[in-house]
């Protein structure tokens, strides 16, 4: 069986089209501590940061199946904004509440020097039977 890409990306887009379409304002709820983030640490509460998207707030918004980014002003400063895909906690509309809250990904740890390759795939439950998960 082929391994599927995550659907977190795809989701974050219709998402966000779907948003603007109500005409509400798309805010993406961010894990700051995830590798390779780049968002601006003064606005950042308890490991997470809200952005606002909304095309009047942000410049140049790039999503694709890796990554979000973007540039914005904090604090009347311009920032590049790099959030991986992964990063992303939830993305809802400001005005209601509505969308959708995302598992948190673990971070893996790149193999080391000793790692078996006949190790066991993360996620992969034993037996190599995929399983699904219910997202609230």
């Amino acid at each position: 069986m082929t391994e599927m890409n995550s659907s977190r990306p795809y989701l974050i887009r219709a998402l966000y089209d779907w948003i603007l379409d109500n005409q509400c304002t798309p805010y993406l709820l961010v894990n700051a501590d995830f590798p390779e983030t780049a968002v601006p640490v003064g606005f950042v509460e308890d490991g997470q940061i809200v952005l606002n998207l909304s095309p009047s707030a942000v410049r140049q918004l790039d999503m694709d199946n890796d990554r979000i980014c973007f540039d914005g002003r904090f604090g009347g400063v311009a920032q590049q904004v790099w959030v991986p895909a992964g990063a992303v906690m939830a993305i809802y509309a400001r005005e209601n509440g509505q969308g959708m809250v995302f598992e948190v990904e673990p971070v893996v740890p790149p193999p080391s020097e000793g790692s078996s390759p006949s190790a066991k795939a993360p996620g992969k439950p034993e037996g190599g039977r995929p399983s699904l998960k219910v997202v609230k």
